[in-house]
């Protein structure tokens, strides 16, 4: 048996090439491949794709109406994390973030676990936590896992 894992997050897009352009400079990394239609970060432990959100509905069902999916200015209650080593790396994050046309929801601060982080939403309101957790540190392969 294997262990599960999470491999691949899709993200519905309104402009795929804005948001290639987007996801490109706050990865700081391109787009693995050239494929058509879709767009696929390879980042350590999972990938992030990028897939027309009228498309991915279709995908889903064709009984799902992209247009009653969540907006730009709604709250699906999913979150996406990226983790970091540091203090400053949530900064730079967001730096990257800002500069790319991301919307800043809370600002990076103190938190009541001991930790840092921040909320910003990307060009289509996918919510985004960065995070430094100072419980945490990264494998040699970039998993995140509690210190021991």
């Amino acid at each position: 048996m294997t262990i599960p894992r999470m491999s691949l997050i899709t993200l519905g897009v309104n402009d795929l090439a804005r948001a290639r352009a987007f996801y490109t400079r706050v990865f700081g990394t391109a787009p693995t491949g050239d494929n058509e239609g879709v767009a696929f970060f390879t980042l350590p432990g999972v990938w992030i794709a990028l897939y027309p959100r009228a498309d991915l509905a279709r995908d889903i069902s064709p009984a799902l109406d992209p247009a009653l999916e969540p907006t730009t200015r709604s709250f699906s209650g999913i979150t996406l994390g990226h983790n970091v080593g540091s203090r400053e790396d949530v900064l730079a994050v967001f730096e990257a973030a800002q500069a790319a046309g991301a919307t800043i929801v809370t600002p990076p601060h103190d938190t009541f676990w001991g930790g840092f982080s921040g909320y910003f939403t990307d060009l289509d309101g996918h919510y985004w936590e960065v995070a430094w957790a100072p419980m945490c540190e990264f494998s040699e392969t970039g998993d995140l896992r509690f210190k021991t």
